[in-house]
């Protein structure tokens, strides 16, 4: 009978007999287990080890830890760390506690977490990421009420009374035993984290404080604090965003760098003065999310097929336009992930650097150090670029500069803020860029907006009136093939009935005719039927084509879309 992780791993042929005395050994001169120098080096996959645990001490397997084998109260019982560090998490399942763990020969940790639940539960198997996801998702941080309540039975807080710790360095689910005030910030960041927030709202209203995060697109409440802790609470976000508390008339810009539940944010900090005080919004961007590859941006074959043609080439003009919060920067990033390769030199100027990439030499707009995207991009000629990405084209000089780097052989890709692709050329002329230096600059303009996703646990099937079908340029006889899906909601999708958003694209190419009507100055309305007869399918066709394949609604299409029909 095998009985030992090493006779297991032979056994499978996952190592060679050479090959498993080599690591014991590393692991005795690292002074660690044999199980974490496998983890650490990866030398089998997690999935692997976990299935052989699970045989070698005939213990469950679990795969997934569903949100219904989840207790707070039962977390709520051991250090957050002690979970963390024994890659350990206790569950209830069918009423019973089991405890998950990823290596079983840690009895010690076992035998102390039957001593802090009080109960000789039994074990299951899972993997450390598994167990690392369900404590950072689920590990019950103090709740809102509770917290507000605290806060109430304290006296008026004053801003010198509160103990500001540093957190650059920490995470921030860790820090249990902080001050009320403290610990209210960490909540609003922990809990906008766990959403997916895009953003947090923190204003002042007359009576109270309203905290809203921006999920999916769309704002919800999250809660109401008492007016009473504003001053503290803008104190604390102003000194982990290293801005002067004592200013309270001027707007202020900062940012905090934090771990929240092993996730490193970059939060972009605003202030606004307002007439109850002052308004912080926070942007949310999640460093640890890797680049969405092009091909699964749900892009259709033809509109798949320009873009990487048009990425393809040595030089030109790549537009994305689209209005803020659309996903041109996301589209951007992962274009130059497809283009990042050694023999490559990309340089990009943004404001700000929202993703750091490697290879890439990224420069930050700082107007009042006189960088600007004009001047920035003259400097960046200098460097002997192979790609230039422009984070936004705002005027004709920065306009001018990316025209004649792309007619010098550069790949330069940049942003524009209009209602569709057609209007992007009417934009450049507006600017006072020469007809003729678009139609031998631009390759390809891209845009787009984003929809909500129906939560697929809760959509159910919907039948349009006539007039929706109309909006949608589609006729009862093509409506009738349709399945189409409306919003309910449920647990899953915190009651909204969506979960998470996808982009809509329309793509037009420079072809000759388009070229020959951008020199004649033709307007936007001309030359988006020419695009049309050419191939080009409008925001609203694109997302047409989302709603048949059941992944968004109607009034998510329409919304966004619908306006775009009509020329600037």
């Amino acid at each position: 009978m095998i009985k030992t992780l090493g006779e297991q791993l032979i056994a499978k042929k996952l190592v060679t007999k050479k090959k498993l005395d080599e690591l014991t050994n590393e692991a005795k001169n690292a002074q660690i287990s044999l199980y974490e120098y496998i983890v650490k080096e990866k030398i089998v996959s997690e999935e692997q080890l976990a299935e052989i645990f699970a045989e070698l001490f005939d213990l469950t397997y679990m795969p997934k830890i569903n949100d219904e084998f989840i207790n707070p109260d039962l977390l709520s019982k051991v250090p957050f760390r002690f979970l963390k560090e024994n890659l350990i998490v206790p569950i209830k399942k069918d009423q019973n506690i089991l405890i998950i763990i990823a290596d079983p020969t840690n009895y010690q940790a076992v035998d102390e977490l039957r001593i802090l639940l009080n109960e000789p539960a039994p074990l299951a198997i899972s993997t450390p990421k598994n167990i690392n996801e369900a404590v950072n998702r689920f590990y019950p941080l103090e709740g809102t009420k509770q917290m507000i309540e605290e806060l109430g039975e304290t006296e008026e807080i004053e801003e010198e009374s509160i103990e500001f710790g540093e957190i650059d360095e920490r995470d921030i689910v860790g820090t249990a035993q902080d001050a009320p005030i403290i610990k209210m910030v960490n909540h609003i960041l922990f809990q906008a984290a766990k959403q997916d927030a895009s953003d947090i709202h923190i204003e002042p209203l007359e009576k109270e404080i309203s905290v809203r995060y921006r999920i999916d697109g769309v704002l919800h409440t999250a809660f109401n604090p008492p007016k009473r802790i504003q001053a503290a609470l803008v104190s604390r976000i102003k000194i982990m965003a290293n801005l002067n508390i004592a200013e309270k008339r001027k707007p202020q810009d900062g940012s905090i760098q934090i771990k929240v539940a092993d996730k490193a944010i970059d939060i972009r900090v605003s202030v606004l003065p307002t007439i109850f005080g002052e308004k912080i919004v926070m942007r949310l961007l999640d460093k640890s999310r890797g680049c969405v590859p092009i091909e699964d941006f749900g892009l259709s074959e033809h509109n798949y097929e320009i873009v990487i043609q048009s990425i393809n080439l040595p030089n030109g003009i790549i537009l994305v336009t689209g209005p803020t919060g659309s996903g041109k920067t996301t589209t951007l990033y992962s274009v130059l992930n497809r283009l990042n390769k050694p023999e490559v030199s990309i340089v990009t100027v943004e404001d700000p650097v929202e993703y750091q990439m490697n290879r890439i030499a990224q420069v930050q707009v700082n107007e009042k150090a006189g960088v600007t995207f004009a001047s920035a991009l003259r400097s960046i000629l200098r460097q002997d670029p192979d790609i230039i990405m422009i984070g936004e084209t705002r005027d004709q000089e920065t306009a001018q500069i990316a025209i004649q780097a792309s007619l010098t052989g550069h790949l330069v890709l940049t942003t524009l803020h209009t209602n569709n692709a057609p209007a992007s050329i009417t934009r450049l002329l507006d600017m006072g860029v020469e007809p003729f230096l678009i139609a031998s600059s631009v390759t390809c303009i891209i845009a787009q907006r984003l929809v909500r996703k129906l939560c697929p646990q809760c959509k159910k099937l919907f039948k349009p009136d006539a007039a929706m079908i109309k909006s949608l340029g589609l006729t009862a006889q093509e409506a009738s093939k349709i399945k189409f899906y409306e919003a309910v909601g449920c647990k899953d999708c915190t009651d909204t009935g969506y979960k998470g958003r996808l982009p809509i694209f329309e793509v037009m190419q420079m072809t000759p005719t388009i070229a020959r009507l951008t020199i004649e100055s033709a307007d936007a309305n001309r030359i988006r039927e020419t695009a049309m007869k050419e191939g080009m399918k409008l925001l609203l066709h694109d997302g047409v084509e989302k709603i048949k394949e059941g992944l968004t609604t109607i009034d998510e299409v329409l919304s966004v879309a619908a306006s775009t029909q009509l020329v600037e």
